[in-house]
């Protein structure tokens, strides 16, 4: 198993109207070209489904310089109806994505917890602070 030092929290960049699941966001992987296409390793669902992308065994596609040693968390929406940055997660998403990252927290219990933000500031992905929201689950 790798070394999982992060366990980065995305989201699919779609307004509440579009659909993203992991069949969707491989789909748009594989034409932009990536050989292996999901870069995710989960991706939650509005009606809080989990659903998986990458096996964890192998090394994700989904945030430059930090692939080799985190594991990629991205959940359905991100835009608002105006198609503006915003946390659009339900009360579904919340709760499956708080069990999520509880399980991989139990796993791998030295993974810091941030969004892409932290690590890419050109970007707004989660569109919410990540670390203060799963503070409790921080090493």
């Amino acid at each position: 198993m790798r070394n999982i030092t992060l366990i980065v929290i995305h989201c699919s960049a779609v307004p509440t109207w579009q659909q993203s699941s992991a069949a969707d966001i491989e789909r748009w992987h594989r034409e932009r070209g990536w050989k292996y296409g999901i870069g995710y390793h989960y991706v939650v669902r509005r009606d809080g489904t989990i659903e998986t992308g990458r096996p964890l065994e192998l090394k994700g596609a989904h945030c430059k310089g930090h692939n080799a040693h985190s594991i990629g968390i991205c959940y359905e929406g991100g835009l608002d109806e105006q198609g503006r940055p915003a946390d659009t997660r339900t009360a579904a998403q919340r709760a499956a994505m708080l069990a999520l990252i509880t399980n991989l927290h139990n796993q791998f219990p030295s993974a810091l917890i941030i969004g892409h933000d932290v690590l890419n500031p050109m970007k707004s992905c989660p569109c919410f602070d990540a670390a203060a929201e799963y503070y409790d689950l921080q090493p």
